[in-house]
């Protein structure tokens, strides 16, 4: 029988094919999990970045003394649109009770998935994949110094937050940055 080449028999190109496919079948779930935190992950990344630059946006807008010791407050910036213009907004004004909870006119804009500014207002616009609302309370131990900027990005505006959601809070004392 030297000599003779040998192949390999049905059974085991069978017994091979069936281990090949019971351990592909194993790993399968694996990719699917794997795709779901994938598109988690970046959908947090966006709502994160989103958030930053809505604090950025609150925390550069004027809040200091003149020379004099006069409070000088940024109560008139649109901060609802794309990029923010001088009037028509409500700048660092107190924002309604809730305005986190709601989308509140003045504290609310809608994002689309590629994080451009769709609209601000109470209803989201076509295209809105995530909500943006934002707070501005006065601090209470001394509310002429000292405000408290929060802002929430959503992916559909509900509440209780899911784990793609992101908050941020953020002090701001007239005259710091």
């Amino acid at each position: 029988m030297h000599g003779v080449p040998r192949g390999f028999s049905l059974l085991e190109v069978v017994v091979a094919t069936s281990i090949l496919v019971v351990g592909v079948a194993g790993v399968a779930p694996l990719l699917v999990v794997a795709s779901r935190a994938n598109q988690s992950a970046r959908n947090t990344t966006l709502a994160s970045l989103l958030a930053q630059q809505k604090m950025e946006q609150l925390r550069a807008l004027e809040w200091a003394r003149d020379p004099s010791g006069g409070l000088l407050s940024d109560v008139d910036t649109d901060l609802t649109v794309a990029f923010a213009v001088g009037s028509g907004g409500s700048g660092l004004r107190p924002s309604p009770a809730g305005s986190l909870d709601r989308n509140v006119d003045g504290y609310c804009d809608f994002i689309a998935a590629d994080g451009r500014v769709v609209g601000g207002g109470s209803v989201p616009p076509a295209g809105a994949a995530y909500v943006r609302r934002w707070s501005i309370e006065p601090l209470p131990p001394d509310p002429d110094e000292a405000l408290v900027l929060q802002v929430l990005v959503t992916r559909d505006g509900s509440l209780p937050m899911s784990p793609e959601d992101v908050r941020l809070t953020s002090i701001r004392v007239r005259g710091g940055l």
